[in-house]
């Protein structure tokens, strides 16, 4: 979160660029030679079909008959500032195989890469290639790939690269056959209107149908769902089934599950459909300040930015109002206390935030844990607060190299965050409302890339709050990224989204209530989140961030998600009525703004 007017740094986009060092690597020395029964599986690797059988993100690619390698025709494709122009096709392969990958590129800081391999994902690249160079890299595919997907891509902001011959020299997959049914279907986290569900992986399949007392009621692509808009305390019957190319599979043994009557990790205590707003109430902002007593009613959770630590390393978290010199209007603490309890009386939940663009917060010591715990406990309990917002930005959160599974961290400043929160949710109890606000580059990304990576290099913060958010999920009240102030993010349709505009919300939702692939691991799924847990954050005004989405696009945003109406181009995996809501830096911000961004949630949830 900004604690400026407009920003004078794009976060996630420095941070995006700085992934994509990502998938560094080298020119692989050439491999052996593929056996004779080894067949090129690349569809139109030469480009002579025009960009059959390929998709390039953003528009990027096109085909050219001059400078080619081989043939009439070669690939060119531009990278731009937020698209580093990959081009990619997935490939039917064989378990348990050894491929070939190889390409001829030309152009500066060119990538040739294979992501899905079930075992270490592979990539080659050449810093300078004026004229035609191979770039070659061999891998071997997982006990249960079926298939992968090989890529070229460039750098962001470069000038446009060239790629021709593209091969995939390998044994060739076999004709896809219907899955057998998916077992171990199980219930997990149930509320009153949602059930989580878990289920073990079918080989061969791409794709699972879960099934509602008989009726198909939503689709994921990895082994985890959640069924939602359920009634409280009633009965429900689920069966789940594999599919891919060839078919669906038999329906897989029924569990039954029960929901109950209240909301877990304290959302029960929301509103349905609930509006979260950051107050700047340490400070004056372009906004000007805003007194607690005159924050607009349409406000259900109310974030007071920020309580920062003494140093970065300290874990000493201090809050205080902002001083008069530079905030003429602010309250008394009397007046803000006595204002916090009467937007208590009315409904509304107020937290202290911690963090923001300037509050780094590193607990790399159990004792800076302990002093966390302590510190921020008094802050709830001098101010009667309701709960606390994890806003950690920058370089709060990062990986130790080796650090691969988000299901079992092991750097010091994430084991002891996950610490800390659930040491003091079990000290305020159940009505404890915990929130969350990353940046799409601590999520999001994490599909994409996640720490330092396999060999090193990667920038060490890319998906850092996975697991965060994982470790926490049954005590998480409500998880809203930031979506601004963000480089492009891959979805799970594998396309580029770019902020601004409803596609962008879409994908990123999406990705939050389907689950995904960690780093493109299919063996490390990170579970979707329950509708109730998620709300969409977005700046309140043109002012407040870059990416600002116009109240059309946040309304069609809320179309796909909720209704799958207006989804434009992305297709959706489910369909979810019970997404909770909207988060938006700031309160502030949108009273400068005549309120439009609070006004425009109310007039969709009717309130």
């Amino acid at each position: 979160m900004e604690r400026t007017g407009p920003p004078t740094r794009l976060t996630g986009l420095v941070a995006a660029c700085s992934a994509a060092l990502l998938a560094a690597g080298g020119l692989a020395a050439t491999a052996p030679s593929a056996a004779a029964a080894d067949a090129d599986l690349a569809r139109n690797g030469g480009f002579e079909a025009g960009l059959d059988g390929w998709s390039c993100t953003g528009g990027s690619g096109a085909v050219v008959g001059s400078p080619t390698h081989g043939g009439t025709s070669a690939l060119k494709a531009t990278p731009s500032g937020g698209d580093n122009a990959t081009c990619s096709q997935t490939v039917t392969v064989e378990p348990d195989s050894t491929y070939t990958l190889s390409a001829w590129v030309q152009g500066s800081y060119v990538y040739l890469g294979a992501s899905g391999t079930g075992t270490t994902d592979v990539s080659a690249w050449a810093q300078s290639a004026p004229d035609w160079k191979q770039l070659t890299t061999t891998f071997r595919t997982g006990p249960s790939t079926t298939s992968v997907t090989v890529y070229t891509h460039g750098w962001y902001g470069t000038p446009a690269y060239h790629a021709d011959d593209l091969t995939l020299i390998g044994p060739g997959g076999a004709p896809a056959e219907v899955p057998a049914a998916p077992t171990g279907l199980k219930a997990g986290t149930v509320t009153a209107s949602s059930v989580g569900l878990s289920w073990t992986a079918s080989p061969g399949a791409t794709g699972y149908n879960v099934y509602r007392n008989g009726t198909k009621v939503l689709s994921a692509t990895g082994t985890s769902a959640t069924a939602t808009g359920l009634t409280a305390s009633t009965a429900y019957s689920f069966q789940v089934t594999a599919t891919n190319s060839a078919g669906e599979s038999a329906r897989s043994a029924a569990v039954q599950a029960t929901t109950t009557g209240g909301g877990g990790g304290g959302g029960g205590q929301l509103p349905a459909h609930a509006l979260v707003g950051y107050l700047h109430a340490g400070f004056a902002n372009g906004s000007g300040y805003t007194r607690m007593a005159d924050v607009p009613d349409s406000w259900d959770v109310i974030d007071l930015a920020f309580g920062e630590p003494t140093s970065a390393t300290s874990g000493d978290i201090r809050f205080s109002l902002c001083p008069v010199t530079e905030c003429p209007n602010v309250e008394s603490v009397a007046e803000f206390k006595a204002a916090i309890k009467a937007k208590q009386a009315a409904g509304k939940k107020v937290l202290i935030s911690i963090g923001g663009q300037n509050g780094q917060v590193q607990l790399t010591t159990t004792a800076a844990r302990d002093t966390f715990v302590s510190s921020v406990g008094r802050i709830i309990d001098e101010y009667g607060l309701d709960g606390l917002d994890i806003d950690f930005e920058g370089h709060s959160l990062s990986l130790n190299t080796g650090d691969t599974d988000f299901r079992n961290p092991t750097t010091p400043v994430v084991v002891n965050l996950i610490s800390a929160l659930k040491t003091l949710k079990a000290t305020y109890g159940e009505k404890f409302v915990l929130t969350m606000a990353p940046e799409t580059f601590f999520v999001q990304l994490g599909h994409q890339y996640y720490g330092s990576g396999p060999w090193g290099g990667q920038d060490p913060r890319a998906g850092a709050y996975l697991p965060v958010i994982h470790a926490l999920r049954d005590d998480l009240t409500l998880l809203h990224v930031q979506d601004y102030n963000s480089g492009s993010i891959m979805g799970l349709d594998n396309q580029y989204h770019s902020m601004g505009g409803a596609d962008f919300h879409i994908a990123m939702t999406d990705m939050l209530l389907t689950g995904f692939p960690v780093a493109g691991d299919r063996t490390k799924v990170f579970p979707a989140l329950r509708p109730d847990q998620v709300a969409i954050g977005l700046p309140a005004s043109t002012q407040a961030g870059n990416g600002h989405t116009s109240p059309a696009e946040v309304t069609k945003a809320l179309n796909c998600l909720t209704k799958k109406t207006d989804c434009g181009s992305y297709t959706t995996h489910g369909t979810w009525p019970g997404l909770r809501g909207l988060m938006t830096w700031s309160i502030n911000w949108d009273r400068f703004n005549n309120g439009e961004f609070a006004k425009n949630f109310d007039a969709y949830f009717g309130r």
